[in-house]
């Protein structure tokens, strides 16, 4: 009999799981569990106590569901049985947090918090630590801190110090009763093995930690806030697990929660991004990575460790072992799309949608691909979820320039795809002029999959080649493969994820060739939007922050919330 492994990919909405045959990297059946309570960013479960601006949580028993459900669908699906199944892992979107007892209990399901927002889990996308992010920069610099440097200048509020800072100034009774706080993806993986293994990938992309530093000082936490002094020993850990190392096996609880057998190898755990790099076969520098959907992250490998302004992080070994790994990212890419449909199109768009069979961004997709490079004369900033990259910047908001009483939905609906083009352009540029070279360019994700349109204006825009992941559940395979991993050779896997990449990651055949004519023209379309970067992002038109101070002290003054 051949051996499987199995990948658990959690999205921002939903949780799919994959089983794959180790010995070809075939995915054999998939399932998916949307979160029976999604993302709760204006009521908790109750029903009544409601949250602030800029809020963005999760339940974490919506990730126990997608075990329990999807496990046992692909092993039923697939005909295998659990005997053959050698190894599991899984993967996370990231910054998402939650406070939890040294049972691994979190404080949501707790009676006596069951009502508070700060007892839930922070998702990615939870902005409301913005303040305390400015603040720790602010300090930071201030104190001239090197790890700036390996963040592109600013540490975001979508990551772990921050957020567990806004934990302290706002509930100080959850920073207390909480015994940890951690990763949403070392947390599910712990409800497998028993035990809490930090993922290098998290700790160092997400929570300030260096391989042969460690965390920041305990001096600098001190400066933030006297009660953060001692924080890295009391809500997190100094023991910090490699990812490709196996951080336990499935434990008898979990064997009826998962249909697993007891002993099967668990991989660390890992960010959904980054895990999706084996996934494509790539295991050496010079190769981005676009993972493409409600935001898009670049992950790139690099030899040596170079300053970025503006990327996310370098971690060493974060990525795969022996090289450094580069993030940047775009924080509003397909959710782009989503608020535009949802706010922005007419009633007889969607009738003609229904009527060609069509769902509406087919439709808008169909029409915008019938435009010409620069026909609509418009212009946009892809920022309406802020800009990760290269600013770092949660305050900054959308722009559409050019619009005139003949605009059309379409036209809207490319300019804000060419937008999102732009923005990693911009990225791209950025690793170039720093040291760390792009030489292919790859994609994966929905967005990747099923929009030929915008993978085209990607690759004119950027003026290269880009190459297509073959599987439609990369970060689940990315996973499946770690988990391959974890197993080991011995027990039917792989010793390392640069063997597992050669057998199990593939591209398509097809790829998305740059069109002369129209790379030409967005030559010049790019120029225009790097001035409109410059001059709204990097302060010379504050405009932004203004109008949105504007509308939080009009919205506290009428007492809304």
């Amino acid at each position: 009999m051949g051996k499987y492994t199995i990948g658990v990919d959690y999205g921002s909405l939903s949780g799919r799981a994959v089983l794959v045959e180790v010995e070809s990297g075939k995915e054999l059946a998939t399932a998916v569990k949307e979160y029976t309570h999604g993302v709760m960013d204006v009521f908790l479960p109750d029903g009544q106590t409601k949250l602030e601006n800029d809020w963005a949580l999760q339940h974490p028993n919506d990730y126990l569901e997608v075990l329990q459900i999807t496990i046992p669908q692909v092993l039923k699906e697939s005909g295998v049985s659990a005997v053959d199944v050698i190894g599991v892992a899984i993967d996370f979107t990231a910054c998402t947090v939650l406070p939890i007892k040294d049972d691994g209990t979190p404080l949501c399901m707790m009676d006596q918090f069951s009502n508070h927002p700060h007892s839930y889990v922070k998702l990615w996308k939870h902005h409301a630590a913005q303040d305390e992010a400015n603040r720790l920069n602010e300090i930071a610099e201030e104190r001239g801190e090197d790890f700036l440097k390996r963040y592109g200048g600013k540490i975001s509020s979508e990551w772990m110090i921050p957020k567990v800072w806004q934990i302290l100034n706002e509930a100080p009774e959850i920073y207390e009763a909480a015994d940890q706080i951690v990763e949403a993806t070392d947390w599910v993986t712990s409800q497998l093995t028993g035990e809490i293994r930090r993922s290098s990938c998290t700790a160092g992309y997400k929570a300030i930690w260096h391989k042969q530093d460690g965390y920041p000082s305990k001096e600098f936490f001190k400066a933030l806030d006297p009660r953060l002094e001692n924080v890295v020993e009391e809500k997190l850990t100094n023991e910090i697990f490699s990812i490709g190392l196996k951080a336990g096996e499935i434990t008898e609880k979990a064997a009826e929660l998962t249909g697993l057998n007891p002993g099967t190898a668990v991989g660390i755990a890992n960010v959904d991004a980054h895990v999706s790099v084996p996934a494509v076969g790539i295991t050496e520098p010079g190769k981005l990575l676009m993972i493409m959907g409600t935001s898009t992250c670049h992950v790139l490998l690099g030899e040596e460790e170079k300053i970025v302004p503006g990327m996310c992080g370098v971690v060493e070994d974060g990525v795969i072992p022996g090289y450094m790994g580069y993030e940047a990212g775009q924080s509003c890419v397909g959710d782009h799309f989503e608020w535009f449909i949802d706010n922005c199109v007419p009633a007889s768009y969607y009738q003609e949608a229904e009527e060609s069979n069509m769902n509406i961004h087919e439709l808008l997709t169909e029409k915008a691909s019938r435009l010409q490079v620069g026909e609509s004369g418009l212009l946009a900033l892809d920022w309406w979820n802020g800009n990760r990259s290269t600013l770092v910047d949660a305050d900054l908001t959308g722009v559409l320039i050019g619009a005139t009483l003949l605009t059309k939905p379409e036209e809207i609906y490319r300019a804000l795809i060419e937008a999102t083009a732009y923005g990693t352009r911009m990225i791209i540029e950025a690793f170039r002029n720093n040291g760390v070279p792009v030489n292919e360019l790859y994609a994966c994700g929905g967005i990747a999959e099923k929009n030929s349109l915008m993978m085209q204006i990607y690759s004119d825009v950027i003026n290269m080649e880009i190459k297509i992941s073959e599987s439609s559940q990369t970060p689940a395979l990315g996973s499946a493969m770690f988990g391959a991993v974890a197993a080991g050779k011995d027990r039917g896997g792989y010793d390392s994820i640069t063997d597992a990449a050669k057998v199990m990651g593939r591209v398509k055949d097809d790829t998305y060739m740059p069109i002369n004519d129209n790379a030409k023209v967005y030559e010049q379309l790019y120029a225009e939007y790097e001035k409109l970067y410059d001059y709204f992002g990097r302060g010379e038109n504050n405009v932004m922050k203004t109008l949105k101070n504007i509308k939080k002290n009009m919205l506290l003054v009428n007492g809304w919330r």
